[in-house]
């Protein structure tokens, strides 16, 4: 894309229109892998939005080896991963709040009930699935990178990325099953 390569060379450079057109271009890719991740939520938005803040920070030193858009799924994923961890160590330090004692039990983040049922069904059942495995299936089945794309994103090996993915649609079909 040598118009992407040209707004990096004049974003890197100060141009502030041209990071605009970079966000632009991708806030549409990593909105939805991060709401594939964590849900339609506020903090998605906000996740989105500092992959964003990060890159516009660390963009002088991006050279370009991968493409943009591979870079900035890796640092979604990533920035999703932390916001998982942290929502897990809040839900655990809130129900021993309540309970006066060590957590009795996931929490239930049902999705909007305005969705369609079937899109509703297939987002719970997401985010039902391990972090690892939610990010194959949302890079593999959702955005359609390739097997060695997403182990490049996910700095795995293309094997385990293969691995995963087929231990993640059975276990969608096991929980969907249990639904439909």
């Amino acid at each position: 894309m040598p118009r992407e390569a040209q707004w990096i060379r004049q974003a890197q450079a100060g141009d502030q229109n041209a990071f605009r057109k970079i966000v632009e271009q991708h806030q549409q890719r990593v909105r939805a892998i991060v709401q594939g991740m964590l849900g339609d939520t506020a903090e998605a938005d906000d996740v989105a939005q500092e992959v964003f803040i990060k890159l516009h920070r660390s963009l002088s030193q991006f050279r370009g080896e991968a493409k943009l858009s591979t870079y900035l799924s890796r640092v979604a994923i990533n920035l999703s991963l932390n916001e998982l961890k942290r929502r897990k160590r809040k839900s655990r330090w809130l129900t021993f709040i309540r309970t006066g004692g060590p957590e009795a039990g996931l929490s239930d983040h049902s999705a909007d009930p305005e969705r369609q049922e079937i899109r509703d069904a297939l987002q719970k059942a997401l985010q039902r699935l391990e972090p690892e495995f939610r990010a194959v299936v949302l890079l593999r089945l959702v955005d359609g990178y390739s097997v060695k794309e997403t182990a490049d994103i996910l700095q795995l090996p293309e094997g385990t990325v293969a691995s995963r993915l087929a231990r993640a649609q059975q276990k969608l079909r096991t929980i969907l099953d249990q639904w439909l």
